[in-house]
């Protein structure tokens, strides 16, 4: 559904030239991406990891056409973000992080069918819509609420609602769940992971959902793609560090063990043997593996 083909951005210095005529002082030009490439199948949840500057954002918004690649390209459903932009936007629903095109003066169904018209759905498919999208993601009771009276959350749940209006094949989902409280944000999380036929591009700072939702995932590192694979996969590449935590009855006292161990080594066994030979009665073993944020970190330390 969506294939981006070695994708460069370049954010030039405004007025460089001009500025160094009348030496003052410039900025170097910003290189946001560099050659990225990778390809989102039909149906696919597909996550973006990296820390705050990494690209993500710029990613997305190239897919959806309000930013222009530097170099290479991007295609949906075959079509060229560039060339044929307007049905490539037909094609993507976006909801961003921050949310800034609602009007503040207007309700949330008055804002709903206004972008649902601008989508040229009729006022009888776009109330039939609305009202859908209302009892799916919880916002029946605000429907009449002014948008700036809205809290950061709902106002992120109504950005979620928009890009749904149309039933789009491909979704740009920019941290969907920042802001949400915890039960807002499980129920988000089902609703995307039960979209059916529908593309989607994941980007979050939450590990954990990227891991319950996404099949495979992109660490994105100053503006390069440095590792693409399904999340057990790099957990796998990455080198396997295990915190153990062993709790044991000695000498009628509770206690607990913690240490750190390294894939195939011995260090577990011996532990338990020495406890067992202390005549040590063990009662839990907790253990901790490798999660995305170790990847993560080891790709933003190491530079690899």
């Amino acid at each position: 559904m969506i294939s981006v083909q070695n994708l460069s951005k370049i954010y030039p210095s405004n007025f460089r030239k001009l500025k160094q005529f009348f030496r003052l002082p410039t900025k170097e030009p910003v290189e946001a991406l560099r050659s990225v490439s990778f390809e989102v199948a039909d149906g696919e949840i597909f996550g973006l990891i990296g820390k705050n500057g990494a690209g993500k954002t710029t990613l997305t918004k190239i897919i959806a056409t309000l930013v222009q690649p530097t170099e290479g390209k991007v295609t949906v459903n075959g079509f060229d973000s560039v060339k044929d932009e307007v049905k490539v936007r037909s094609l993507i629903g976006l909801a961003t992080a921050e949310e800034r095109s609602f009007y503040w003066r207007l309700n949330c169904e008055q804002n709903l069918m206004f972008f649902a018209r601008l989508c040229g759905l009729s006022d009888k498919n776009s109330r039939n819509r609305i009202d859908e999208l209302f009892e799916e993601l919880g916002l029946t009771e605000l429907r009449k609420r002014r948008f700036s009276d809205l809290s950061t959350g709902n106002k992120q749940r109504l950005a979620i609602a928009r890009s749904l209006i149309t039933k789009p094949p491909c979704l740009l989902l920019d941290e969907p769940t920042r802001s949400l409280d915890p039960i807002a944000a499980a129920n988000l999380r089902e609703l995307i992971s039960n979209l059916k036929n529908v593309s989607i591009l994941l980007t979050s700072h939450n590990l954990t959902e990227i891991e319950e939702l996404c099949g495979r995932v992109a660490i994105i590192v100053n503006g390069e793609i440095r590792a693409i694979g399904k999340p057990q996969e790099l957990r796998r590449q990455h080198k396997q560090n295990q915190q153990v935590t062993i709790s044991f009855e000695l000498n009628k006292q509770f206690e607990s063990l913690t240490f750190t161990r390294e894939a195939d080594d011995y260090i577990f066994g011996e532990k338990v043997s020495e406890l067992l030979l202390k005549g040590a009665k063990i009662l839990d073993i907790d253990t901790k593996n490798s999660t995305l944020l170790d990847v993560l970190e080891s790709y933003e330390t190491k530079g690899c």
